[in-house]
């Protein structure tokens, strides 16, 4: 780990892992929008009506083109969309968190979806396994997600093999976009999304906790195919977002909303987040951005704000203070949650989250934990 020095026209912290910065001081992602004014979107338009062309001559005998991965949020909802104004008769796929996971406006907006006229098929893994997962990997990793977005992945791609459909359709590359790693290649084609990401990290097999029962006889829906039983299958995936101008956060939440998206009344000094319209379907997300927080010193708010600056939508002045006031910022009703969930006590989760702090990021001073980082400081 190293101090936190900030790219030089947003405010992305060189903390996050896999960024990288230019000889400017310029983050991946910055420069990544940049070359987004000069695509060709002729060019694109015409490549993914060869990939509808493709959708279509080899779709499945139950009638689907492709498969879409959905939550009922705005990224999903837009795909799905974007797939029917195609041509194409898409199979939504929605891996569903147990209850105790589950908020009223993630049913509402699934429910949404399934109004807009889709079939969706629903993956419930093994909510005692799936518990038990989460569990491990918060302890070991400071990471609950790191088991929920295998079983995420993972359930497209089973469906995919089961049904005998060929396309798989995702939203953007993050890799890019985010920059978790920017020696990626640009473009629509997703298949080497194996190698990135949460599916790039060892998988599922280090979690497993004997004493607990949990097996490999258990995993398998958290079990990603090898990218050759993909490919025989003959099986592809491919980024829909590159290949429309403007997908984004800010154009998928309105035009979401448009379609019935409901969003959440919590505010930003509550979650962390400055929008309203992002990671809807359950709460726990803002205890895992404020993990986020403590181990890397940037939380979801810092994500929003990027983007912000880079559309110039919000000046990087303005994006610092933001952050200031909002990232890190996680309520305790939702900690609250969390841990009956987990069946944890509220000092074992302090423990816990604070044992991931990095040390060059955090002091503790007079009891309370102190923040070593400036938010915007760019290295001379």
């Amino acid at each position: 780990m190293k101090d936190i020095k900030y790219c030089a026209e947003c405010i992305q912290p060189n903390t996050r892992p896999g960024i990288k910065f230019d000889e400017n001081g310029v983050c991946g992602p910055c420069n990544y929008f940049k070359t987004i004014e000069d695509v060709d979107w002729g060019l694109r338009q015409s490549q993914l009506n060869k990939h509808v062309k493709w959708c279509k001559e080899n779709a499945s005998g139950f009638g689907y083109d492709c498969i879409i991965s959905v939550s009922g949020g705005k990224d999903s909802t837009r795909q799905a969309m974007i797939a029917r104004e195609l041509g194409l008769n898409p199979l939504l796929v929605s891996t569903v968190s147990p209850p105790e996971m589950l908020n009223d406006v993630g049913v509402d907006n699934l429910n949404n979806l399934n109004k807009l006229g889709f079939d969706i098929v629903t993956v419930e893994p093994n909510p005692i396994v799936w518990k038990k997962l989460m569990r491990s990997a918060f302890i070991s990793e400071g990471n609950y997600a790191r088991s929920t977005e295998l079983a995420l992945y993972a359930s497209a791609a089973r469906l995919a093999l089961a049904y005998g459909i060929k396309m798989i359709f995702l939203g953007e590359n993050n890799s890019l976009v985010y920059g978790e790693d920017i020696e990626c290649d640009d473009g629509g084609d997703a298949s080497d999304m194996i190698n990135y990401n949460t599916l790039g990290g060892g998988g599922i097999s280090h979690l497993i906790i004997e004493e607990e029962r949990i097996f490999n006889n258990n995993l398998f829906p958290y079990q990603y195919p090898d990218k050759d039983t993909l490919e025989k299958a003959g099986v592809r995936i491919v980024y829909l977002g590159y290949y429309i101008k403007d997908f984004n956060n800010i154009s998928n939440a309105e035009f979401a909303i448009k379609n019935g998206l409901k969003t959440r009344v919590d505010s930003a000094e509550e979650t962390g987040c400055i929008h309203n319209f992002d990671a809807l379907d359950d709460d726990f997300v803002h205890v895992n951005q404020l993990m986020k927080y403590l181990k890397f010193g940037f939380g979801k708010a810092t994500d929003e704000v990027c983007e912000l600056v880079r559309m110039g939508k919000m000046s990087r002045a303005e994006g610092i203070e933001v952050i200031k006031r909002v990232d890190g910022n996680c309520h305790q009703k939702f900690i609250d949650k969390y841990c009956r969930y987990l069946e944890i006590k509220d000092i074992d989760f302090k423990n816990i989250a604070n044992s991931f702090r990095t040390e060059e990021l955090w002091d503790f001073i007079d009891s309370e934990w102190v923040p070593k980082f400036k938010v915007g400081e760019i290295d001379d």
